[in-house]
Formats: C-alpha cells, sequence, structure tokens
C-alpha cells in the first residue's frame, strides 16, 4: 500500500467482532495473540481501528473508561499496535491523536514500552512511574500465610467494587463486575468480616496473569498470591509497582524474574489518581 493512501484510511470504532483481527495484529507484531484478553477489552472499553483494504487491520488500540455512571473520570489506552507493513509511517501517531482528540478534556493514562514512549511524550504524556513486569513459576514458601483469604463469592462484589474505587480512584464497574467471569480465580483477603484486599488470576496463553491486586498492606498483597498461585500450575506474571520494593523482592524469592520495565504515563493530570500504597498490579497493563 502506498504510503500516502494510509492518511485517508478512516479510523473506526471497533466491537467484539473485531477480537480474531486484533488478535492477528497482535500476532504480526510477534506478541502473544491474547484473545482472552482482547474480549474483555473490546466489551468494557472502546476499541479504535484503521481497516486494511488488502484484509485485517493496519492499527488498532483500546480505550477503558472510568468513572460514575455518566461521567468519565479517566480513560486507559492500551494495546496500541501498528501492522508490521505499515510501521515508522505516521499510523500510530494519527491513530493516537485521534483517540487524544475524541476523549477531549478527559484524563488519559497509559503504561509504555521503552519503543513508545517517545510517541506518547510527543502527544504530552508524561512519565510518572514505572512497572516492572515478572514471570515465572511461584515456589511457595512452605509457611501457612499470617493473613487467611478465601475465594470470592457474588455477595463479596459490591465491597469488592466499593475498596477498588477507593484505592483506584474512580469507579471501575463496567470492567470488575466482568471479572468473575474473566477471571479462573478471584480471591478475597478478610478481617472482622471486612475485605481488607482482593487479587484475581485470569489466564493468559500458558500463564496465569495476576490482577488487579489490591491490598491494605504488603502482608495481604503475599497472603493473596499465594493463595492464588497454590491453586494453579502454570507460571505466574504479573506488573507490579517499582515503589513496592518489598514486595518486587519477594516475588523475585519466589522464583519469578524480571521481564521488563514499563513506564507509566498521564496526559491531562498530574498523576494516576487512588492510593498507591494499596495499588499493587493493574488488571492488565492495557486498562491501567
Amino acid at each position: 500500500m502506498p504510503t500516502h493512501s494510509l492518511a485517508t484510511l478512516p479510523i473506526r470504532r471497533l466491537n467484539p467482532r473485531d477480537l480474531t483481527a486484533c488478535a492477528d495484529l497482535s500476532e504480526d507484531r510477534q506478541w502473544q495473540r491474547e484473545e482472552h484478553k482482547w474480549g474483555l477489552l473490546l466489551t468494557a472499553g472502546q476499541g479504535y481501528g484503521i481497516d486494511d483494504p488488502e484484509g485485517g487491520l493496519v492499527a488498532a488500540c483500546v480505550v477503558t473508561e472510568y468513572g460514575p455512571e455518566g461521567h468519565t473520570d479517566l480513560g486507559a489506552v492500551g494495546m496500541v499496535l501498528v501492522a508490521k507493513r505499515h510501521a515508522r509511517q505516521g499510523v500510530g501517531r494519527r491513530l493516537l491523536r485521534h483517540v487524544v482528540s475524541v476523549s477531549g478534556t478527559t484524563p488519559l493514562t497509559l503504561h509504555a514500552t521503552p519503543m513508545g514512549r517517545t510517541l506518547y511524550e510527543e502527544l504530552g504524556f508524561k512519565v510518572v512511574g514505572h512497572a516492572e513486569m515478572l514471570m515465572g513459576d511461584f515456589v511457595p514458601s512452605g509457611l501457612p500465610e499470617r493473613t487467611p483469604t478465601r475465594a470470592a463469592t457474588a455477595e463479596d462484589l459490591p465491597a469488592i467494587l466499593r475498596l477498588d474505587a477507593e484505592v483506584f480512584g474512580t469507579d471501575r464497574t463496567p470492567l470488575l463486575a466482568r471479572l468473575p467471569a474473566f477471571a479462573d480465580q478471584l480471591r478475597v483477603a478478610e478481617e472482622a468480616g471486612r475485605i481488607t484486599g482482593y487479587a484475581a488470576a485470569w489466564p493468559n496463553m500458558d500463564t496465569h496473569v495476576v490482577g488487579p491486586l489490591i491490598a491494605r498492606d504488603t502482608e495481604t498483597a503475599k497472603a493473596l498470591v499465594a493463595s492464588l498461585a497454590a491453586r494453579t500450575e502454570r507460571p505466574l506474571r504479573t506488573d507490579i509497582d517499582m515503589r513496592h520494593d518489598e514486595l518486587r523482592a519477594w516475588f523475585k524469592e519466589r522464583g519469578l524474574a524480571p521481564v521488563a520495565v514499563n513506564a507509566v504515563m498521564t496526559c491531562g493530570i498530574a498523576n494516576v489518581p487512588g492510593d498507591w500504597t494499596r495499588r499493587f498490579a493493574p488488571l492488565t497493563v492495557a486498562a491501567g
């Protein structure tokens, strides 16, 4: 396709019927297909894409919006991909300019790889933190966890949503209401009848991704992770806010190795809202 024609291709909204095309685009860029994750993002979030006249997608991304019903407080940008054959031709910049434009005054956040960071900075995003991706087979300590955990029930969902909104800084009900069906495990920590943390493990190719991971302190976070790990034979993968040094060191002691460090970036807001001291890992970096 001639370079000049890329600028004339329309940007459209994606929907769940585009899942295979999105997964194909991931594979084209040598990412995993991650169809399970794409399915969640295309239903809980809003996808944007450019169709290739020759078939498939030229580019795609997803914005997951958060906030009380009828009002968006924050948009999380993720899964920004351009087909290899159309790379370095300004397509990604055009798509992201569109996303920033349609978002209007809504603040945006994203996790940027070192490769994508320069483009995001050109569009007004600023680095406000970092997250470390860890992956590997979890080695249990052999000692009982001091903080008890249990499987979450349907009755726990309202309390989980309240805790999450308090910690995350805005309401994420449309995303988290899908979590019980999306995840293989959803567990809570509880004290005196009050939920003090929750965590999920969801399947992504050959791993279980740990996230979200919300807890009142590091010991509670460790207990939640250990309880998830005890119930799967898959390797674990997670993205931990780098300010949580103790938890990152604990993961490494338990057998997980560093894979990458991504920058947390925002546009239109000075920092990510909420209480980072209790926010350990996102559901997925693609959804903030």
